[in-house]
């Protein structure tokens, strides 16, 4: 992560900076040794996946065989990988999104080793919404659920089985 450039800060404000360091700072932390070593190194896909197998439109795409986390937005499927997703306007994110209400690096959604998924606001100008309520701290990711960002919709997808939904927030913080 240190070397890696979608991490890095320099192109904030001084007064964005410190959060957007601290937030880097609680992601790296959050990131574990294991999933720090085995996440890939090879180059992010940060294209969408257009549905090729003759699904009308509006209906949503399909995620190819062998992945096992992804995220939709309406005929799109975004690939996700071990290890760090970016997620931004910036074209060196895992995930771009071409608009400009959203931050060039505005969140980033770590798959961990064991298959685990879990979402991080990094320091986003607008915030960023799971199922309907502003993110507060890391939190672990289900099945279903929807990332939104400005007035873009995400929604989460997994082969993996999701842990039983126990408490109403899954917040790691707590």
């Amino acid at each position: 992560m240190g070397t890696d450039p979608r991490f890095n800060s320099v192109h904030l404000d001084p007064s964005r900076r410190q959060d957007y360091r601290r937030a880097r700072e609680a992601l790296l932390g959050a990131c574990g040794v294991a999933t720090l070593y085995s996440g890939k190194s090879d180059n992010p896909s940060n294209t969408c996946i257009q549905p090729g197998d003759g699904s009308p439109p509006g209906v949503g795409a399909q995620a190819p065989p062998g992945l096992e986390h992804w995220l939709t937005e309406k005929d799109c499927v975004y690939p996700l990988h071990l290890g760090f997703n970016t997620v931004g306007r910036s074209g060196d994110n895992d995930v771009v999104v071409d608009d400009l209400y959203i931050s060039r690096r505005h969140c980033t959604l770590l798959v961990h080793h064991d298959n685990t998924c879990e979402l991080h606001d990094t320091a986003s100008k607008n915030g960023t919404l799971l199922n309907g309520k502003k993110l507060s701290g890391p939190t672990r990711l289900r099945p279903g659920d929807e990332i939104r960002i400005c007035n873009r919709t995400f929604v989460y997808r997994s082969r993996v089985q999701a842990p039983a939904r126990g408490a109403d927030t899954h917040t790691l913080a707590e």
